[in-house]
């Protein structure tokens, strides 16, 4: 009775489903590649990485995903423009670390340069004001110098270029007026 309840069907189960793959590399590196662009969309070199680290041809991995390419299934460009404009809009990413990031991802530099070319420096900077607009609360009732640290660095982990985090904060604080303790130093009536 043991060795029934010892589950052992159920092993073989989920064995089962990792042990019927298509029989040809081809009919494999399709399969691989189709449910991983089910989930997602992916570049070129990541569904190459997942067909390298699951033993696929070299020869044959190229030729399936030259395939997904001609039929449109791959487009590292339209890829690329996606993932700049939904990380832009959706995490506040400035074009350095979107950059760094479809780059990782395996999109070729030139594909990183025309989907970058969305973005301008004034939407970049509008997008800063916004997340500083956002954190400037939760940073009341520091010292300025210890809000323009946070603030600024905030900024700098999600790309943006050092002199424009600076001048985004500080306008932001002076807008604030600094909790109206510090307005008439800066110039700006308390409120």
């Amino acid at each position: 009775m043991r060795e029934q309840e010892g589950g052992g069907e159920g092993r073989r189960g989920r064995e089962g489903r990792q042990e019927l793959p298509p029989q040809s590399p081809e009919e494999q590196a399709r399969a691989i590649c189709l449910r991983l662009l089910t989930g997602s969309p992916r570049t070129r070199r990541q569904l190459a990485d997942a067909l390298h680290k699951r033993g696929i041809p070299e020869e044959v991995s190229q030729q399936v995903l030259s395939r997904y390419e001609e039929v449109g299934l791959i487009d590292d460009a339209a890829f690329a423009g996606a993932w700049v404009e939904s990380r832009h809009r959706g995490r506040g990413l400035a074009r350095r670390a979107l950059a760094q990031e479809l780059r990782t991802k395996g999109v070729h530099a030139t594909l990183v340069e025309e989907a970058l070319g969305q973005l301008d420096s004034e939407q970049e900077e509008q997008t800063a004001r916004e997340l500083v607009e956002r954190k400037l609360r939760s940073t009341r009732g520091l010292e300025r110098d210890k809000r323009i640290r946070r603030l600024a660095g905030m900024l700098a982990r999600k790309g943006y270029p050092e002199g424009m985090a600076l001048r985004v904060v500080r306008r932001a604080l002076e807008a604030e007026g600094q909790d109206g303790d510090e307005a008439d130093e800066l110039g700006y009536p308390g409120e």
